[in-house]
């Protein structure tokens, strides 16, 4: 994080260049978003009002992550303000209407309540789907543990699993990855089958945290593959496709030739987490960029020369 914290004032005066490509700017408030240095609100606040649409929403998920600290008064005004202005993309408002679902009742209703007659028709639909999710099979306060106190996880591993799978997408980035770090205590836990879907339940947030290109957890994906001793959930393998770097190889190729038994052993007595293994691992190779010459395909090539040839595209 000590590097994080110093890249702080050079991502925020490239998500406030107006000369800097769109898509480089939103790129540098998702990381200022990941990093959730204080200083990263001011910059946000005014990256908010870009006429760019993505670095607009992009900039409202940087002051939602303020929510629940100190300056949290600041960035529920902010937020408030967006949603309710008319002048702005509806996308934008959306984005500030979606962030302050993570409130309570009582601060979120007022919002509603104004946007229920809104000129905008999607403004107007997103007001009443956010009051309406009370009549849902769990409800806003069933699922109220995700926003105000992420100790509080409910000691019902499915529960958790279908509330990330339904919001996972709208929850702030460091409150994620609290999320997978309290899931992943009740998972030791646990035992048996209750271990099992305690763990589904982190791999279910691993998922939603990398549909955001967040890396914050990776590493506790690699700690999972070092340790699986059978096949993970799929939902890992697919977190490390989407976001997995060079230093996810490693525990992928011991993962592989760990599930190879003997050596040499037939393709065609693979399973599907001998093809997962392999998707996983030679999609972070194609995005990486890699080759043979890297230090850690040597390695790999040094310890599991088998699993190598079979994996390295």
């Amino acid at each position: 994080m000590v590097i994080g914290s110093r890249a702080v004032d050079r991502l925020g005066a490239l998500a406030g260049d107006a000369s800097v490509h769109p898509v480089a700017r939103t790129a540098a408030l998702r990381a200022l978003e990941g990093i959730g240095d204080e200083r990263a609100l001011d910059m946000a606040l005014a990256a908010a009002g870009d006429p760019h649409d993505s670095v607009a929403v992009a900039a409202v998920s940087v002051v939602r992550t303020f929510l629940a600290g100190s300056h949290d008064l600041r960035a529920v005004d902010a937020l408030t303000a967006i949603a309710l202005d008319r002048r702005r993309d509806d996308a934008v408002r959306e984005a500030a209407l979606r962030a302050l679902g993570d409130l309570e009742p009582a601060t979120l209703n007022p919002v509603l309540e104004a946007l229920f007659t809104d000129s905008s028709a999607r403004l107007r639909a997103a007001a009443r789907g956010a009051a309406g999710s009370s009549g849902a099979d769990e409800t806003t306060a069933g699922d109220a543990w995700i926003a105000p106190d992420v100790g509080d996880v409910p000691d019902d591993p499915p529960r958790v699993r279908r509330a990330l799978s339904r919001i996972g997408s709208q929850i702030a980035l460091p409150r994620l990855h609290h999320l997978i770090e309290r899931i992943r205590e009740r998972e030791q836990k646990a035992t048996g089958d209750r271990r099992r879907e305690w763990m589904r339940a982190r791999a279910t947030a691993h998922v939603a945290l990398a549909t955001r290109g967040s890396r914050l957890a990776i590493y506790d994906l690699r700690e999972s593959l070092d340790a699986a001793k059978d096949p993970l959930p799929v939902e890992f393998l697919a977190a490390l496709t989407m976001v997995g770097d060079a230093s996810c190889l490693e525990p992928l190729a011991g993962a592989y030739a760990r599930a190879s038994g003997e050596p040499g052993a037939k393709p065609r007595t693979r399973d599907w987490w001998h093809r997962h293994l392999a998707d996983a691992f030679q999609a972070i190779v194609a995005r990486e960029a890699m080759t043979r010459r890297h230090a850690v395909a040597k390695k790999i090539d040094k310890r599991w020369p088998d699993a190598f040839r079979e994996l390295w595209p």
